[in-house]
């Protein structure tokens, strides 16, 4: 296996003494830590427990100088298949606090959306049954702005603490976020959401779980959660549904290598098996070019694209 440089080893030493063993490893293949489940390896993955062991790890990143990625849960993104180099962060085992006080919710950003829905039920708290099937972590969700069945997140988001790329932490209130379609201001920022605040209001339980279990019904029967996937590939084109002008040009079921648009919904690119990131890029253009060549519509990728490609 190849070695770290010894900038980057340098830096392994010093994340050996801010987090635990479990919580640090190198050359980790990133096709574990994706729902594609594609990816090639992170030359240090790392996943920070509590916004102190996050400050610290970002401080050591910094002083160091080494390039940095930051992965939620996985679910919005394609790897390439040559990997990340520098160090991959990951939020996932950001689960520090999960606590709900006069209908304010408190939510470590490593938290599912899903369990953060199911706790504001258990709270009798309404406004985030929307959330309940969006893949991610709720840091993830923040960051996108995500949204499905007429809720967002700038609807329910108060304050959001997050930590820059130095290790200061710092807290935004939502007229701070520059909340939008898909975007918020971490996208210019690129500080590391930690921990976010949610209002909601007390609501009926039976209420909130049958609208639950509706939109849980709905997702599941609509979308390929059978295959691997990054969720919605295209972001919707104004005037239009990504999925309805991909079946509409013919091309459910197209594929290249393990890599297809879906039979049950074509705004999905599924992997079937074995597809590379290759193959997925190969797709996306082809559905590309034959949307633009059939309805004069460019699509956009919701998935965001990161890594380098294979060196062969």
């Amino acid at each position: 296996m190849k070695k770290l440089n010894s900038n980057l080893q340098a830096l392994y030493t010093d994340l050996q003494q801010i987090v635990s063993s479990g919580s640090l490893r190198c050359h980790e293949p990133l096709a574990a830590h994706t729902t594609f489940k594609i990816g090639g390896p992170a030359d240090i993955f790392v996943t920070p427990q509590t916004m102190g062991q996050l400050s610290q790890v970002l401080a050591a990143i910094h002083k160091a100088d080494v390039p940095l990625t930051v992965l939620g849960s996985g679910s919005n993104v394609l790897v390439l298949d040559g990997g990340i180099r520098g160090v991959v962060l990951s939020l996932s085992d950001m689960r520090e606090t999960m606590a709900a006080i006069d209908g304010v919710m408190t939510v470590s950003a490593g938290y599912m959306l899903k369990d953060a829905s199911e706790f504001a039920y258990a709270a009798g708290l309404t406004g985030m049954e929307f959330a309940i099937g969006i893949p991610g972590t709720l840091g993830g969700a923040v960051f996108m702005n995500a949204g499905a069945y007429g809720g967002e997140m700038c609807q329910v988001v108060t304050k959001v603490r997050a930590v820059d790329m130095a290790g200061h932490v710092a807290e935004y209130n939502a007229d701070e976020l520059a909340f939008a379609y898909r975007h918020s201001r971490f996208h210019e920022s690129h500080e590391i959401i930690g921990e976010v605040d949610i209002r909601l209001k007390e609501g009926d339980k039976d209420e909130i779980l049958a609208l639950m279990e509706d939109l849980t019904q709905r997702r599941e029967s609509k979308q390929p959660l059978e295959y691997a996937s990054a969720g919605s590939t295209f972001k919707r084109p104004p005037g239009y549904f990504a999925g309805t002008l991909i079946e509409q040009t013919g091309l459910k079921g197209l594929a290249v290598g393990d890599a297809e648009v879906s039979q049950k919904h074509a705004g999905f690119v599924i992997n079937k098996g074995q597809a590379s990131a290759k193959d997925v890029l190969n797709l996306i253009h082809s559905v590309q070019a034959r949307v633009a060549e059939a309805h004069g519509v460019n699509l956009e990728t919701e998935v965001r694209i990161i890594g380098e490609e294979a060196h062969n």
